[in-house]
């Protein structure tokens, strides 16, 4: 089996790619379970020195002779992670549209001919929410984006539907909450800070938080959800119907809790990083999304909610201290240096 994963030099393009080569399996077109046997990631760029067992491709995904190239005719299965992320999006309007509405037009395109319709797997967003949204979203709520990436996001969403009723795919689109903590350096992500505020202010960096202590925002870490890409490539085509979107669980954390707890384990002067710098912008787009979502029809199949969102420090071998979400609490757990994990989640 063969697998194509745009955005595979992104960060959760990366990993999915690693999960993948650890659990060396998919569901095959019959729903067994079927060895996978290349990894092609497609990209702008890619991380230095790469895992030599995946294939990188550097490419444009709105140029569709560039996908088309890339793609081998027999692949199997597609995972669709590449996008200009929401701040970007909203900044850049032509970008935005260009990546992420041709941009996924030209894959579906791609994947309408290869040798036998693939399974893909969407990332979407609960960007495509927005308006007037009651205190809980569930399964009713309709999509009514406010924001130009939301909008190209659920465009997405339907043409992913539609790709599937012709039989030319069997798509599948996740709606994606906030994803924390992410590593490195921030991104145009309009909830950039919701992982700043826990890396920045322990690597000892300023951390400039662009809304109130009271926002709230629908969470899960990087972990469960590559979990739920590779679950929602596995589920048979009977279990999605005609609708083809699903929203995922999470958890509700307010930066107000974020900031107290990183003050409770790590200090004051640590959780003096944090600076309030109000963005109206960012602040008119996140207090737009859902804050809570009933997730009733992920739990139906199988998708399971987060019960420990891990927001692990790089430390050297020898250092006590691991630092975990569990819920909306931040913890420091003292553990035996053999178990140290250095990795930020």
């Amino acid at each position: 089996m063969k697998v194509f994963i745009t955005g595979g030099g992104g960060f959760l393009g990366y990993r999915l790619a690693l999960r993948l080569l650890e659990r060396k399996t998919l569901a095959g077109p019959d729903g067994k379970p079927a060895s996978i046997s290349r990894i092609k990631l497609f990209d702008a760029a890619f991380p230095p020195d790469p895992d030599p067992r995946l294939e990188c491709v550097k490419g444009d995904i709105a140029e569709p002779a560039a996908i088309a190239a890339a793609m081998d005719a027999d692949t199997a299965s597609v995972f669709h992670l590449a996008a200009v992320v929401s701040a970007g999006a909203e900044a850049d309007f032509d970008l935005g549209y260009r990546v992420n509405l041709e941009g996924t037009r030209n894959l579906l395109e791609s994947c309408r001919k290869l040798k036998a319709p693939p399974h893909l797997v969407y990332a979407s967003s609960l960007a495509v929410f927005g308006g007037k949204l009651p205190p809980v979203v569930d399964d009713s709520i309709t999509p009514n984006p406010q924001t130009s990436y939301g909008t190209q996001k659920v465009i997405g969403e339907y043409l992913v539907n539609d790709y599937s009723r012709k039989g030319f795919l069997d798509g599948r689109s996740l709606r994606l909450p906030t994803i924390v903590v992410r590593p490195g350096k921030p991104n145009l992500a309009s909830t950039s800070f919701a992982s700043g505020m826990f890396r920045e202010p322990l690597n000892g960096v300023v951390c400039e938080v662009p809304v109130g202590d009271s926002t709230e925002l629908w969470i899960l870490s990087p972990r469960q959800v590559i979990e739920s890409f590779v679950h929602a490539h596995d589920l048979p085509a009977s279990a999605w119907g005609t609708n083809r979107s699903i929203n995922l669980p999470g958890i509700t954390v307010s930066v107000k809790q974020g900031v107290d707890a990183l003050r409770r384990i790590a200090g004051d002067k640590v959780a003096a990083r944090i600076r309030r710098e109000p963005d109206a912008l960012i602040v008119r787009i996140v207090d737009g999304w859902p804050q809570r979502i009933e997730a009733r029809r992920a739990h139906a199949l199988g998708f399971r909610p987060e019960t420990e969102v891990r927001c692990r420090r790089r430390a050297p071998l020898g250092d006590p201290r691991v630092y975990e979400l569990r819920g909306t609490q931040l913890c420091l757990r003292r553990s035996e240096a053999a178990r140290v994990l250095v990795e930020l989640a």
